[in-house]
């Protein structure tokens, strides 16, 4: 029987026209028999940090009060072997030129999808994609998303794609375990330093991961593979 595996996917910077210059896509995934076990860590470990456990991690509420609660949440991360992270980092978007490849921006937004996700796929297993809602055209982007991984591999009959959902980050643990790890590599490759929790968390994941964050790692890396896109390269 087909291992099946559940892929939890959140972005940072990702609009075309938000003056940022640096996007990430980025998803955390694990089997789908480990997903209630790890949903409950996760929120056990917010109460061992005096918080309800539906408080909801994003990297935009890291500061240096709750700096230990995200710390652990790192730790719990590289010490738990059935959880991944994938990141892919678009260092400039204002270098992307749409128009010479004939191609939208959603066009693009989705080919980076399926550069983030078809290094994690296994042609022998099967995967469930959630993203969390975004914007009110989260459900077109779901569609797209879901045409294109099925047609990109060639799994016409949604037989290794069972299924692309969204959800809402506030109800899913492992969807805040990617904002956090999303947040981090956007950090560290906009090089910023301008809280010290937050380096503090960058400089945990460097140190445990083994990798700078903004460098891409070996294809294979499957604890924390990172991979810093560039015009013109379709390699990974």
């Amino acid at each position: 029987m087909s291992t099946i595996y559940n892929i939890y996917c959140d972005e940072s910077c990702h609009l075309e026209h938000d003056r940022q210059e640096v996007m990430v896509l980025g998803a955390v995934w694990c089997p789908l028999e480990n997903t209630r076990k790890i949903a409950e860590d996760i929120r056990q470990i917010k109460k061992q940090h005096g918080l309800s456990s539906k408080f909801e991690m994003k990297w935009t509420k890291v500061s240096p009060a709750k700096a230990d609660l995200y710390l652990d949440m790192i730790d719990y991360f590289f010490k738990t072997e059935n959880l991944g992270f994938r990141a892919v980092v678009i260092p400039d978007k204002s270098k992307l030129r749409h128009e010479a490849f004939d191609q939208t921006h959603d066009d693009w937004y989705y080919k980076m999808y399926f550069r983030l996700l078809k290094v994690i796929f296994e042609p022998d297993c099967k995967y469930r994609a959630y993203l969390d809602i975004k914007d009110t055209r989260s459900a077109d982007k779901v569609y797209g998303l879901k045409q294109v991984l099925a047609n990109s591999i060639y799994d016409f009959k949604k037989e290794i794609i069972e299924i692309v959902q969204n959800v809402r980050s506030h109800e899913v643990e492992q969807i805040q375990l990617a904002d956090l790890l999303i947040g981090a590599v956007s950090y560290v490759n906009r090089n910023l330093n301008t809280s010290s929790a937050k380096v503090a968390l960058v400089e945990k994941i460097q140190k445990l991961s083994g990798y700078s964050l903004t460098k891409s790692t070996l294809l294979r890396e499957r604890k924390c593979n990172i991979f810093i896109w560039k015009a013109q390269e379709d390699t990974r």
